[in-house]
């Protein structure tokens, strides 16, 4: 999914800081499922200076170098006062303010250098994970080039999250954790799935051998007593329920 959104943004904004918006966008969810908070925050201050580049070439056709230092300042203060109408109010107002909120948190938090003692956190990296997902959402029904609905879905799954305790071996889900239960096996893997979710045949698949004989009894808890998951007849996905318990849980953790 990250290429199609290479390819739509590219069309209509340097491929240059594409690459960088989106290699540091990957870095960053990449440290925090993996409890790097600290790399998870640099690499959100690295993806703002990329999406500041990319407001710059928005309303200027020119930008910063890359390499070359950004006055994130001066930026916010243009493009807020650009004329009301000229540019959408995200590019005016909220992307250029969430941005200085993680570069903030990035600067002043003890995330990239020694700063006032204080440690990154999961709080913070939650904060940043959480605010380049919707800058980068933003910034795909900005500028893609596909119809609408397909636009809605990319930025749909742009915010999947990623289970590093499941690895995918060509198309075949492995959990990393013999020690979970049927149930949370089958929701870490539907956690990893996203919006595509899975088909029964695809879960009994993927779960161990032991799993197996009582399968169906274990989604139909999941849908009906717990509403973790919901299906549509054809296949199971996770609710927000279900991703708070993977989440508040720690199910996700590798260790």
């Amino acid at each position: 999914m990250i290429d199609v959104v290479r390819t739509q943004l590219a069309s209509k904004l340097p491929a240059s800081l594409v690459d960088e918006l989106l290699d540091t966008y990957v870095e960053a969810k990449r440290n925090f499922y993996l409890g790097g908070h600290r790399l998870a925050e640099v690499e959100g201050g690295r993806f703002c200076e990329a999406a500041f580049r990319l407001l710059e070439h928005v309303s200027t056709t020119a930008f910063t170098p890359l390499g070359q230092p950004l006055d994130t300042d001066r930026i916010i203060v243009k493009l807020s006062n650009l004329p009301r109408g000229s540019y959408p109010a995200s590019v005016r107002l909220h992307i250029p303010r969430a941005l200085r909120t993680v570069y903030d948190i990035r600067n002043q938090r003890d995330a990239a250098h020694l700063g006032d003692g204080i440690d990154p956190n999961l709080q913070d990296s939650m904060l940043v994970t959480g605010t380049i997902d919707w800058v980068l959402a933003e910034f795909v029904r900005l500028y893609h080039n596909v119809p609408a609905d397909e636009a809605q879905r990319i930025v749909d799954e742009l915010v999947t999250r990623v289970a590093p305790v499941v690895q995918d071996f060509d198309g075949f889900l492995k959990v990393l954790n013999p020690r979970l239960r049927a149930s949370e096996h089958c929701l870490v893997l539907l956690y990893h799935r996203g919006m595509k979710g899975a088909t029964a045949d695809e879960l009994r698949t993927w779960v161990r051998p032991g799993m197996r004989s009582n399968l169906q009894r274990t989604l139909t808890l999941l849908v009906h007593k717990k509403d973790f998951l919901h299906f549509d007849g054809a296949r199971y996905r996770i609710t927000r329920l279900g991703q708070a318990e993977v989440e508040n849980r720690r199910l996700l953790d590798v260790s």
